[in-house]
């Protein structure tokens, strides 16, 4: 089946600032199309949507005209982008999302959320509130990715803003070493909010290294399948931050195992057909 991506990185170091490479020395090299190409060879991921890569907040602007360069070329896969934005500063990212509200290719906004300078309740903020209902009355999405231990912030950002649709990354972000309770009731509530959908991507980095199963991943993935139905799902690869613990084939090929059992209708949408609906692809 073909398979759209929606968590695509690329970076080049030489071009731009990641901060947070500094704690991560294993992916502190440049990351290309060409690499990405490579590691899903024979994988038929036909589309790829950029995902921001939280470059220097300097150099946002300069990272979102890239992905909108690559869009527009016929010589990779990659058709859209989430960019970089910080919506506490509500003046100056009203004025920056202003310039992308009328482009084909962006379709959303994410700022990674488990930094040590975005502490519990940083996105429940009055502007950084504001901001993202501004995205859901331009018809753009936040793409949130928080701690495990934050969830609650996902479901009271989610409440306050019911006309902006939130894509909640890497399933919420599960401990696969810890005791998984309380990110199930934690799900289950984020769940309940209906302007929510769960990329099934990225949680593995948590996994033991090097002695990962494929058991230890079905119960975050049948759990979300669960609490979110098979219409609000979206498969997304972390490359390369997957690499951290599996290689992009490994990732996707445990996926796919976990879901093989599943209709062939849930897998599609898995996969494919809910990228295209909530992304706002042309199918």
């Amino acid at each position: 089946m073909s398979v759209i991506d929606t968590h695509q990185h690329l970076w080049d170091i030489e071009r731009f600032r990641l901060p947070w490479l500094d704690e991560e020395p294993q992916l502190a090299r440049t990351f290309s199309m060409d690499d990405y190409l490579a590691a899903t060879d024979g994988l038929n991921i036909r589309r790829t949507i950029y995902m921001e890569v939280d470059v220097d907040p300097s150099q946002q602007v300069d990272e979102a005209e890239l992905a909108i360069s690559m869009c527009r070329r016929d010589d990779n896969p990659m058709v859209a982008a989430v960019i970089s934005g910080r919506p506490a500063d509500e003046p100056g990212f009203r004025a920056y999302i202003s310039r992308y509200r009328d482009s084909p290719y962006i379709k959303g906004v994410r700022q990674v959320l488990h930094r040590p300078e975005t502490p519990p309740g940083y996105s429940l903020q009055e502007p950084f509130v504001r901001s993202v209902r501004l995205l859901g009355e331009w018809g753009m999405h936040f793409e949130i990715c928080l701690r495990a231990n934050d969830l609650e912030d996902a479901v009271k950002l989610a409440t306050a803003c019911p006309e902006t649709r939130l894509v909640l990354d890497h399933c919420g972000n599960p401990d696969l070493t810890g005791d998984l309770d309380p990110w199930r009731q934690a799900i289950d509530r984020v769940a309940a909010r209906p302007n929510v959908i769960c990329k099934v991507s990225g949680f593995i980095v948590t996994a033991r290294a090097g002695s990962w199963s494929v058991d230890d991943l079905a119960p975050v993935v049948n759990h979300v399948f669960d609490a979110f139905g098979p219409d609000r799902l979206v498969f997304g690869g972390d490359w390369p931050v997957c690499t951290l613990r599996a290689s992009y084939r490994q990732w996707f090929e445990a996926l796919r195992s976990i879901v093989s059992e599943r209709p062939a209708e849930e897998q599609r949408k898995l996969f494919h057909d809910n990228a295209v609906v909530w992304y706002r692809l042309a199918d």
